[in-house]
């Protein structure tokens, strides 16, 4: 199955607006069950964030990465996670839950391979991580899985009163320390830490840096440099009428 990105340098990939050099956007082009388009903000000097789409006659991928402390994770998933989610729905007969867990697992792994072997002469790397959201169409349904705080939303036409309106309906959970239930879980993930999750002027953290509770990143024994957990991912499927 031979598969359309848009996965290139963003130069490359949108257009610039008015000379803006922080945004870029992609009119509409053609998917599998319609049309999409894209637009990137860059709201920081380095841009840490990445984002993708996939077509083919039989399905759609769309992806954002949200980074943290540097871009190299969320390119890492860039360059990686689309393949395997290619790879497994090959091998099991189409997408599924089962699929996409797969292709963050092993992206993942892969990921806390290559902090391994980069570590001795680059100990940034170890302290990096991206949140990841994806959205896939296949066979009239759509798949959202999310880890991190990104958010997936719906627009559709309001009902009634709201019948001129545009509404957005939530489609994924935000993995974020302000949450209690996700503070209990980082908690009791490291019970040996007291200050793994703190207060800090009116916002939840973990160690004190970032609210995300969930997102790529190294989590091995041995590598205590990295502050965050791993916790897992939300899924979510719906059937498009």
């Amino acid at each position: 199955m031979m598969m359309r990105s848009c996965c290139r340098p963003l130069e490359r990939c949108f257009g610039r607006i008015n000379g803006d050099g922080l945004l870029w956007h992609m009119d509409l082009k053609p998917h599998a069950s319609g049309d999409f388009s894209i637009a990137v903000v860059q709201a920081n000097s380095s841009l840490e964030d990445q984002s993708q789409v996939f077509t083919s006659p039989s399905a759609t991928y769309v992806g954002v990465y949200d980074g943290h402390g540097g871009p190299e994770a969320s390119r890492f998933v860039n360059r990686h996670l689309f393949s395997y989610l290619h790879k497994f729905s090959k091998e099991q007969g189409g997408l599924s839950s089962d699929v996409i867990k797969r292709a963050f697992h092993a992206t993942e792994e892969d990921f806390i391979q290559l902090v391994k072997r980069s570590l001795p002469g680059m100990p940034k790397i170890a302290s990096v991580g991206s949140c990841c959201l994806v959205g896939a169409i296949s066979e009239g349904e759509l798949y959202v899985a999310n880890l991190g705080d990104s958010r997936a939303v719906l627009g559709r036409r309001g009902f009634d009163a709201e019948k001129n309106s545009v509404i957005a309906e939530r489609l994924s959970t935000d993995h974020n320390v302000s949450c209690e239930e996700v503070r209990k879980e980082v908690e009791s993930l490291h019970p040996d830490d007291q200050d793994v999750v703190v207060y800090i002027r009116g916002v939840w953290r973990i160690k004190g840096i970032i609210q995300v509770g969930m997102m790529f990143y190294l989590n091995s024994p041995g590598y205590t440099i990295c502050a965050f957990t791993l916790l897992g991912a939300d899924f979510m499927l719906f059937r498009l009428i």
